[in-house]
């Protein structure tokens, strides 16, 4: 092993991972700084249209920027960077399958759902076919995906708060998680979409710029281009513990080796895995709401264009971050320290720059949670008071002030919940936790979306089927995978009630979810909706009548 690359390793321990006053400092100075943001936002927030879409009065721009900010989770940055470091080119697949699944989503979804729909994606599902059962049906299904990546957001806080204070107990972590769902609650609660929206858009630009900052320092660290960091980070993972006990050659970070080269079941669980990362997004309700914020089409495409070059940038990049820190911090320290995987990107910062560097990198890296978890609760809360409240319990007599009462109470309580759980979930990596709100969207959301969109024989039946299916299937092989319970980083790690033996349930729920929505479709009764058939196919491909609701 080469020595100099050993002592690089060690200066980057995680017990002398930065100063935590000075960390504290730059966290509270970024939390008074957005907070100002949301609450002057918050002002003009008192319709519900203000509430969920932030009354779509922003730009192409600045909702490219924000879709950017909403799409670039924890998981994008911490995450992925652990992944690549500790697994190479194994990791690399959720920087792949992240960005692919935005171009599968533009491509068939994007455009005509922002057309058809006014606030929620059930407004879309329920255009033509009868609203109280589908619904209900898409509120479960945007209510589980909001949870599971809300849990993903809070085990990464956890993970980088724990970084930079050195916390490594257990309670300690737990109650970082804690503080950030009480700050994420009183973001959405005061700021609405509106607060949200410019959140994400400032968390946008500083977590790309970080980023772009932090490769250009990579290459000056290690004193060349990728040739060079894929030789350091073999010099390191040769002499790594971790690396020997996971029973592979160094060399094979460099090749899909781990899984893919694996046994059966890991070969079927890297499929199950790509399945849900490049078919999820399409159906991320959080990230489709965000099209509903633009006024007009032309602005919904040029927002587009904007996310499309930050996302791709930004996940390009994420490649040489991983390999940078599997190559300057190296797999043992980041596997000792509290967040493991997720404490891959901080540490790198600590390596490049001091702990200065590192306290403003975290912060972003905590704006990047903060931004994405009021936007999911926002689209929860959206969906219980709009699709449920509303359409189903008041039968749309709802008025918009009961509406957004009822949003709040729901941002209270699913904040809870994600707290909860979030704890429970702490040893898990951010980004495989995301992947399972992916799987979850691909099997409720995305096949009812497709269906209803280019399939005019879809009726009710198929849809309900379609959803219910989806995500029962992938909700009962989730609890009974290893993901839960009979591995060492389980949510359950005592307990062993495993039969399912993959981590991802997609190559399952996936096509177990469109075979219910084509037999529900041909089982049951025609919904005899023509004239909305027709009206929906207008507007999907050409926008006209978007602002006016439907009362069927």
């Amino acid at each position: 092993m080469n020595p100099d690359v050993f002592h690089l390793a060690q200066d980057a321990a995680p017990e002398g991972a930065g100063n935590p006053i000075l960390n504290i400092v730059v966290f509270g100075l970024f939390i008074v700084i957005t907070m100002g943001i949301v609450t002057k936002a918050g002002k003009t927030t008192s319709e519900a249209s203000d509430f969920y879409t932030g009354g779509a009065q922003f730009s192409g721009t600045q909702n490219g920027l924000a879709i950017a900010g909403d799409y670039l989770s924890a998981a994008s940055f911490l995450g992925i960077v652990g992944a690549i470091a500790l697994s190479g080119y194994d990791g690399f697949l959720y920087s792949i399958g992240f960005f692919v699944a935005w171009l599968v989503a533009l491509l068939l979804v994007a455009e005509p759902l922002r057309n058809v729909g006014r606030f929620t994606m059930a407004d879309v599902l329920s255009f033509r076919l009868r609203q109280k059962p589908v619904r209900v049906a898409a509120a479960f299904g945007t209510l589980f995906v909001s949870l599971f990546y809300l849990i993903a957001q809070m085990a990464g806080a956890g993970s980088l708060v724990s970084v930079l204070l050195n916390l490594h107990s257990f309670s300690a972590q737990a109650i970082c998680v804690a503080i950030v769902g009480v700050i994420m609650i009183a973001y959405v609660l005061i700021g609405g979409m509106k607060g949200t929206t410019y959140v994400q858009m400032i968390k946008a630009v500083l977590l790309v710029g970080a980023v772009a900052i932090m490769t250009i320092l990579c290459f000056v660290a290690v004193k060349g281009g990728m040739n060079a960091l894929f030789d350091r980070a073999i010099d390191m993972h040769a002499g790594s513990e971790y690396i020997k006990e996971q029973g592979y050659e160094a060399s094979e970070i460099l090749a899909p080796g781990l899984k893919y080269g694996g046994s059966v079941t890991s070969q079927l669980d890297f499929i199950s895995l790509g399945l849900s990362l490049v078919l999820g997004t399409a159906g991320l309700p959080h990230v489709l709401m965000r099209f509903y914020t633009v006024p007009t089409a032309t602005e919904a495409r040029k927002s587009v264009t904007w996310a499309i070059v930050l996302i791709g940038s930004f996940y390009l990049m994420t490649l040489v971050l991983g390999y940078a820190a599997g190559a300057l911090v190296g797999p043992d320290n980041i596997n000792a320290a509290p967040g493991k995987a997720n404490s891959a990107a901080p540490l790198l910062a600590f390596e490049l720059g001091g702990s200065i560097f590192m306290a403003v990198v975290s912060a972003v890296a905590f704006a990047t949670v903060l931004a994405v978890v009021a936007g999911l609760a926002i689209t929860a809360s959206a969906s219980v008071a709009h699709d449920i409240y509303d359409a189903v319990l008041r039968d749309g007599q709802a008025s918009e002030e009961e509406q957004v009462r009822v949003s709040r109470i729901t941002v209270v309580v699913i904040g809870i919940v994600a707290i909860v759980l979030g704890i429970l979930a702490m040893k898990q990596n951010v980004a495989f936790l995301v992947s399972l709100a992916f799987a979850i969207a691909a099997s409720a959301n995305l096949p009812t979306i497709l269906f209803s969109l280019y399939w005019k024989r879809f009726n009710t039946t198929g849809a309900v089927a379609s959803m219910y299916t989806g995500l029962v299937v992938a909700l009962v092989l989730i609890f009974f995978s290893p993901a839960v319970s009979g591995a060492e980083t389980a949510m359950f790690a005592n307990a062993d009630w495993a039969w399912f033996p993959l981590t991802s349930p997609g190559i399952v729920s996936i096509p177990a979810a469109f075979l219910a929505g084509i037999i529900g479709t041909f089982v049951g009764k025609p919904d005899n909706l023509d004239e909305l058939q027709a009206e929906m196919e207008v507007r999907s491909l050409t926008g006209v009548g978007v602002e006016a609701p439907v009362d069927h």
